[in-house]
This record gives structure tokens, sequence and C-alpha cells, in this order.
């Protein structure tokens, strides 16, 4: 067994995925409450009493929710959050105070065996962490709420075995919907969210500069209100890499587990498509 990731919760409402590995279960966002994430977890084989650690991107109201904090004493499970962050999380959790530990730019482990490598993105004023696991022979990215697409970005999710990326919102969606204009500015701007285009184009860049390419590509955080899950699949389809590895995380279902595929495809039949 190498690692498999599962979306649980992926929008504005909420976000949780977790990753499973042969040392235990690593969750990434805590954004939906404990009752509904544990309804979430029936019929994937995993249970709360199975994480290990908890990963946080931000923390946005959508990627933490307080009501975890009994639930995590309770099960003690280490809470990682950057080191900008954890003094406000400790202030909306003051229980939680012995269990954080804060990451700053470089590489930690929450699990033995796996090593987590934080990348920072421009999100709003403190900045939001995407993440690349890597262990057990394999390597899944996460990286969400980005702003824009920093160049280190291609650095760290080059040659990923799985692919988590944010596509937001559609653009003339965005423009058209009753939105105010400011939060239309604040969604749109360099420390926003990605529209489908942008997270595209940082997808197809990534694609042509692989060795290999990956077994899955996921598209996170879609919006309920400014996307449209076939403007989605009809933008990515175009891209025959990307359709056939593609999968829409939703806000209300969890998504099949994804892993390791028994064919993984190599650049040379990546020159030998057509476009």
């Amino acid at each position: 067994m190498s690692l498999e990731l599962c979306i649980l919760a992926s929008g504005s409402a909420g976000n949780a995925a977790i990753i499973r590995s042969p040392a235990g279960i690593l969750l990434i966002d805590a954004g939906i409450g404990p009752r509904t994430l544990a309804k979430r977890l029936e019929g994937t084989g995993v249970c709360p009493t199975d994480i290990c650690a908890l990963c946080l991107t931000h923390l946005d109201g959508d990627h933490y929710s307080p009501s975890w904090g009994a639930t995590l004493r309770g099960l003690n499970i280490p809470i990682y959050c950057h080191a900008n962050k954890s003094d406000a999380l400790a202030q909306c959790s003051p229980e939680l105070a012995p269990l954080i530990r804060p990451f700053t730019g470089k590489a930690f482990s929450p699990i033995d065996g796996l090593g987590c490598n934080p990348i920072h993105f421009a999100h709003d004023r403190l900045g939001s962490h995407g993440f690349v696991v890597d262990g057990f022979g394999y390597r899944i990215g996460y990286a969400t709420d980005l702003g824009h697409v920093p160049l280190s970005f291609f650095d760290h999710f080059r040659d990923l075995d799985c692919i988590a990326l944010e596509a937001n919102y559609d653009s003339k969606m965005q423009a058209d919907s009753s939105r105010p204009y400011f939060l239309k500015r604040r969604i749109t701007g360099s420390h926003g969210h990605l529209s489908n285009r942008q997270a595209l184009a940082a997808i197809r860049k990534l694609l042509d500069h692989a060795r290999r390419l990956p077994d899955h590509i996921v598209l996170l955080h879609r919006s309920q209100e400014c996307n449209c899950p076939v403007l989605v699949r009809d933008l990515f389809n175009v891209d025959p890499r990307i359709a056939s590895r593609l999968t829409l995380a939703q806000q209300h279902e969890r998504s099949p587990w994804l892993g390791r595929m028994p064919h993984r495809a190599y650049i040379g039949e990546q020159l030998t498509l057509a476009f």
C-alpha cells in the first residue's frame, strides 16, 4: 500500500481531505464539523479515531471549524499550522494549545514515514499553505486558496503522482454575479482564488515539463455560485492528458479513494497525444 487521497468536502461551505498511508491517516483541513466528517467517512474504511494528525492550510472558517476543539483534544490529535497562525488558533481554541505544532518553511513529518513540504500562497492577509505529502513511494500535492500561482509552485508540484489544485470560479459567472464589487475584487485579485483558466494554465505548464504524468488531477474549492461542473469539465477535457485523470471535488459528497493506478502514463505516451 502507498498513499491514497480522499476529498471529504471542498468548497466555501467547508473543506476537508484525508490521506491514507500504511502509518496512519492524515487529515488536511477541518472545515466541516466532526459529526459531518464522521458521516462523510462512512464507507471509506476510516473513522475519526484513526486520524493521526491534522494539517491546516489556514484558519478561515471553511478550513478550520472551532467545533473541532473538544474532538481534537479528546483524541489527542496533533495540529500542524503555520507559525504565524498558531497564536490565533490557540486563542480560538485554548484547549488545543498543547497539541499545536507550528511549522515554518521547512518540511516536517506529521506521521512516521510521511514528509510534508509546505508551500506559502498569498491568500488574504496572512496567506495560506499548500502541501506536498511524500511517502511510501507516492507523492501528493494539495493546494487551495492560492491567490495566484507563484513560481515556486512549479518546482514543488513537479512530477507528482496526484495533483489537487483549486479551480474556484468561472470569470464570466463571477463578473455577472450579484456579488458586491469589493467581494468580486477580493476573489479575483492576486490574494483571492484561482479561476478555472488560471488553474488549467498551471496544470498544463506542470504537464508540459513533466517527466511522467500523474495518476490523478483533482480540482478543489469550486464555487457553488460562480462556477459550474459542466463548464469545468468542458474546459479541462480539451487537454487529453487531463481529461482521463480528472476528478471534480464536491462540497456535499466525498470522492473515491485516489491512489496508484495500474499503468502510469510516462512522458513518451504524452508526446504521442494529438492536440
